[in-house]
């Protein structure tokens, strides 16, 4: 919501009210000035809804899950796509040094599209082929739960592997993406308005 406010000298507006108060019935309809109105937390919640304010909520997801997509990517990497083509090769996965490739590469590039909210819901397909691949063939068999605390050594707990939990996040954090779109602070609503200027 955009206010301008124009200041006319002090003799008295169409109204009849002195330009001053005048001014201040205009800033209270501003959104931020509703909001410290409301008397409680639902409340104030409602007026960012009404006012817009919804569009940064996929803005923590995509910064989140982008981020965690591009450090697992870089990980298999940096360890060597020769050691995860043999994680795939235990794990009965096809064309395991083909895929120790193409896993990282999907991870990187499309954790970067979602990190900065380009074409999300083009990106978000092969990530969450990528998820569902992982959830059936490596965390299903361990279990809902992502933390298992197995042991406890003077250095501290022992975790077990982790379960389908995060992995059933991820997606349902990129299919959010693709329901609601990259929302504000993204490449896609930056072209969207870019279409819509004459």
């Amino acid at each position: 919501m955009r206010l301008r406010l124009r200041l006319r000298p002090p003799s008295r507006n169409q109204s009849g009210v002195p330009f001053v108060v005048s001014a201040t019935i205009i800033m209270n309809t501003h959104p931020l000035a509703a909001y410290h109105r409301a008397d409680d937390p639902p409340a104030r919640f409602s007026v960012l809804r009404q006012h817009g304010y919804r569009q940064y909520a996929p803005l923590l997801l995509r910064l989140v899950m982008g981020y965690g997509f591009m450090e697992h990517g870089w990980a298999k990497l940096a360890h060597g796509p020769a050691n995860f083509a043999r994680l795939l090769e235990q794990i009965g996965a096809p064309w395991p040094h083909l895929t120790s490739w193409i896993v990282p590469s999907v991870e990187l590039l499309g954790g970067a599209a979602i990190f900065l909210g380009a074409v999300v819901g083009l990106a978000a397909i092969p990530l969450i082929s990528v998820m569902l691949v992982a959830t059936f063939t490596v965390h299903l068999k361990y279990g809902f739960s992502s933390i298992k605390t197995i042991g406890l050594t003077p250095a501290g707990p022992v975790f077990g592997p982790p379960g389908f939990e995060v992995a059933l996040l991820y997606i349902a954090g990129l299919v959010a993406l693709i329901l609601g779109g990259a929302g504000a602070l993204s490449v896609d609503s930056w072209i969207r308005r870019f279409r819509k200027t004459p």
